[in-house]
């Protein structure tokens, strides 16, 4: 699985529970504003854990634990997550993973065989401005299809977006509710600009939070739930 990192408990990554948090290293994009570099990068200077390690910590945190959160970098990326999943189903726990919706097939495959218990989808920004957030050209279609994937499961889902300014503008969130549709559940993150991919965005100063409670107004227009991280 690549695990590159252990957080032992988390109170509000996984909406509802008490998770522990398992970071997979590498990613398939490199978003300039990521706060993670080692991970989207897979640096050699992270401790590599066992998936037999990983799966021992966490039955040991069965009773405080409810589940975990798959995060990274990107983590449909290994090839043995689905038999990961499965190991952490039969302790059993709970599992949310948290993708950046490029690879629909996976999440379809997962959803069917029910080993997902919730899902959150990074949406960058608009379809047209991805290029120059992620250094590389995107299909916005396979996001589109993880979303409607998503919409017709069994599963609770969210979206979130982190607002960093140049990158994620009031009209970027037109084109989004053009492009998802309505959504139960939006959340807005606020950017942090101590530790980036890139170190020139470490420049870019956070939005001011009146100005995220304006995009929040209108992301209450295509879902249900709209709130702002960060703040």
């Amino acid at each position: 699985m690549n695990i590159k990192g252990i957080y032992k408990t988390s109170l509000i990554d996984y909406p509802g529970k008490i998770c522990s948090i398992i970071f997979i290293g590498g990613c398939n994009l490199r978003c300039r504003y990521c706060h993670n570099p080692d991970l989207a990068t897979d640096s050699k200077d992270l401790r590599i854990y066992t998936n037999e390690e990983t799966l021992n910590f966490l039955r040991k945190r069965q009773g405080l634990i409810d589940g975990i959160t798959l995060s990274g970098g990107e983590p449909t990326l290994p090839t043995d997550l689905e038999d990961f999943i499965y190991s952490v189903k039969k302790i059993p726990l709970s599992v949310k993973i948290d993708t950046n919706g490029l690879n629909p097939d996976i999440i379809e495959n997962l959803l069917n065989k029910k080993l997902l218990d919730y899902v959150s989808v990074d949406v960058k920004t608009s379809p047209d401005k991805y290029e120059q957030l992620v250094r590389k050209k995107i299909d916005f279609s396979r996001i589109i299809k993880t979303i409607k994937l998503l919409k017709n499961s069994a599963i609770d889902f969210e979206i979130r977006t982190t607002c960093i300014p140049d990158f994620v503008a009031l009209e970027d969130f037109q084109i989004i509710k053009n492009e998802i549709g309505k959504v139960k559940r939006y959340y807005l993150q606020q950017y942090i600009n101590k530790v980036t991919l890139d170190p020139s965005l470490q420049e870019h100063q956070p939005y001011h939070p009146s100005v995220l409670k304006k995009f929040r107004d209108f992301v209450q227009t295509f879902s249900e739930i709209c709130q702002i991280r960060g703040i």
